[in-house]
């Protein structure tokens, strides 16, 4: 199974009804894995997620999180 097949299936098992792009979620766990550890990835995402619905589980929120993320990942490399 795709990650593409894979993402809306779980989507629709947890009920989240927003869409998600895939790719600016895969970037931005890259991101964070060169600037800091590859573990911090997968937490970072899931991170972004919490954020993302607390803040109304919109697509805007779900990319505001992921610039919040990007920017702090920067900061960390020095």
């Amino acid at each position: 199974m795709t990650v593409e097949e894979w993402v809306p299936r779980l989507a629709a098992e947890l009920g989240v009804d927003t869409e998600i792009d895939i790719e600016a979620i895969l970037a931005i766990a890259g991101d964070v894995a060169h600037a800091v550890e590859r573990k911090a990835a997968p937490v970072s995402a899931f991170v972004i997620g919490l954020a993302a619905g607390r803040a109304g589980a919109t697509p805007e929120a779900v990319a505001e999180a992921i610039r919040a993320t990007r920017d702090l990942a920067t900061s960390a490399q020095g």
